[in-house]
């Protein structure tokens, strides 16, 4: 099979954990056949540095003559410490997911039983979690009206969404949780919010289509609570932009390491994946980072875009026995030796090879 895949490796640690899912990718189309070319494009504050625009047009253009997209992270603190900065990197990832139609965020939660002691959650607690969030990515408050008024003194964001935006992002959790366990959770403030509301009425009006999913309505603080209490009872969880941005990043936490976590964004017509611990400057350069939610990234873009289950499931089976054998990054090195950013990668590498 012919890949064509661009590749945004960004700032700080994204070239760095991308380069490794480069080496898997190449070791896979060696080992699969496979005929793979990749293009790479600037994104977030490199792309600033050289186009005054975090994400310019040559890199849109390349996304959209592309099969799948492979992101590695953006963000600098030269523009973190300054919040009058006009243009920033992360206004690139919005305007990336916007051009593209990249709607909805799949980010799933798994505890790797070799990592069970690592969660700061008591292990009974977390055994056998296996979560997925089907974030809605293009609406809400990060794209409402917004502004500042009287002055500079009082400043508003606007949450706003469509009837035909909920469906989308429903028909699209709906469809995974009657893959998985029939389990369907739609997370709102629905007690506050009239766009919640929307929501949950929405969301209700389409149950009769999946009489075999069972579906909960539940307010996103008592969620918020819950993922920390007893994450197994929850299966599909679908939500609006904001709540899935803080509730994802939360439930991160339960696996050991946010190092770990992949993602997919996806529209109709293009998918980004990405890990999503986002540039962690501080370890630029360091060869610290943990390149495996970069790696279980791609084996969700070789399996959602190209439906590739052997390659998806030897990326896989690899990642667990570099977590069981203790090949792994100083964030996951409790009790034994660390490994360095591009030896993890090698031995991923060299266990595709062999198996």
């Amino acid at each position: 099979m012919k890949l064509k895949i661009a590749v945004l490796p960004g700032d700080g640690i994204g070239p760095e954990v991308t380069n490794e899912s480069i080496k898997v990718l190449n070791c896979l189309a060696k080992k699969f056949n496979h005929e793979v070319e990749m293009n790479h494009g600037l994104v977030g504050a490199i792309a600033i540095d050289h186009y005054n625009d975090p994400y310019p047009d040559e890199t849109h253009k390349l996304c959209l003559e592309s099969d799948a997209v492979l992101f590695g992270a953006i963000g600098d603190p030269k523009y973190d410490n300054d919040p009058k900065a006009k243009v920033r990197p992360e206004q690139g990832l919005l305007k990336l997911r916007k051009k593209l139609g990249l709607y909805a965020n799949l980010r799933p939660t798994i505890v790797f039983d070799s990592l069970l002691g690592m969660s700061p959650i008591k292990e009974d607690r977390i055994t056998g979690t296996d979560i997925l969030f089907v974030r809605e990515l293009t609406g809400g408050i990060y794209f409402g009206e917004r502004g500042r008024k009287n002055d500079d003194n009082y400043a508003f964001d606007t949450c706003q969404y469509s009837r035909d935006e909920i469906i989308r992002i429903a028909k699209m959790g709906f469809e995974y949780a009657q893959k998985r366990s029939k389990k369907l959770c739609c997370v709102d403030k629905a007690n506050i919010l009239e766009t919640s509301r929307l929501w949950r009425e929405t969301v209700q009006s389409m149950e009769k289509n999946y009489p075999e999913v069972k579906v909960s309505y539940e307010f996103v603080d008592a969620v918020a609570m819950r993922l920390i209490q007893w994450p197994s009872s929850y299966d599909v969880l679908i939500t609006s932009n904001l709540f899935g941005d803080i509730l994802t990043d939360e439930a991160s936490v339960i696996s050991g390491s946010i190092g770990l976590m992949p993602s997919a964004s996806v529209g109709s017509n293009n998918a980004l994946y990405e890990p999503i611990h986002g540039s962690y400057p501080e370890a630029t350069g360091k060869k610290i980072a943990n390149p495996i939610a970069s790696i279980l990234s791609l084996s969700m873009m070789l399996d959602h875009t190209f439906n590739l289950k052997n390659e998806t499931n030897l990326i896989n089976k690899a990642v667990e026995n570099s977590l069981l054998k203790g090949i792994t990054t100083p964030d996951l090195s409790k009790d034994h030796k660390s490994y360095a950013t591009d030896e993890v990668g090698d031995y991923i590498v060299e266990f595709i090879l062999n198996n």
